[in-house]
């Protein structure tokens, strides 16, 4: 590292975002990393993405070994203008709804009401067609046995198909 370090802006810095040229931003620090990019553990593509913004986190997230941090001091160019970084923008999540016991008592009684509506309306359903349909049926004859003509039937299809 030289006495005097040369100071960065960010575009100045950003546009080094090849492989034949690329600088990377490291705790206000700028490297210049392109005779490394093909010994790098983690491959070019690695350094890449994190150039044209500030690395730092996504070095910290590695874990880097003593041994790494010292060989960057070979890669070292200058410092980052701090005043030319942009901004991080923070996430601001959507706006949550607000918790009216009222409505939240509405949304269970409509959850309880509905599957019971629907099935009255089942089981209404079914002995109106039972109704209806039973009406067409012709009555069995005395002494008709439901087991036997089961029997016979599962004998039919047993053999026949």
């Amino acid at each position: 590292m030289g006495s005097e370090s040369k100071i960065h802006t960010f575009e100045e810095v950003a546009k080094h975002n090849k492989d034949k040229d690329c600088w990377l931003i490291i705790s206000g620090k700028v490297y210049d990393v392109t005779p490394f990019m093909a010994d790098h553990p983690g491959g070019g593509e690695v350094l890449l993405s994190a150039t044209g913004k500030d690395g730092t986190n996504d070095f910290e997230d590695i874990g880097h070994s003593e041994d790494a941090r010292e060989m960057m001091e070979k890669y070292y160019i200058g410092e980052i203008d701090a005043e030319t970084v942009p901004q991080k923008r923070t996430y601001i999540p959507p706006h949550q709804m607000s918790n009216d016991p009222a409505s939240e008592f509405f949304i269970k009684i409509l959850q309880f009401l509905v599957p019971l509506l629907l099935l009255g309306l089942a089981i209404s359903l079914r002995n109106y067609t039972k109704k209806e349909y039973c009406a067409t049926l012709e009555p069995r004859p005395p002494g008709h046995n439901h087991n036997v003509s089961f029997l016979l039937g599962f004998i039919n299809t047993t053999i026949f198909l």
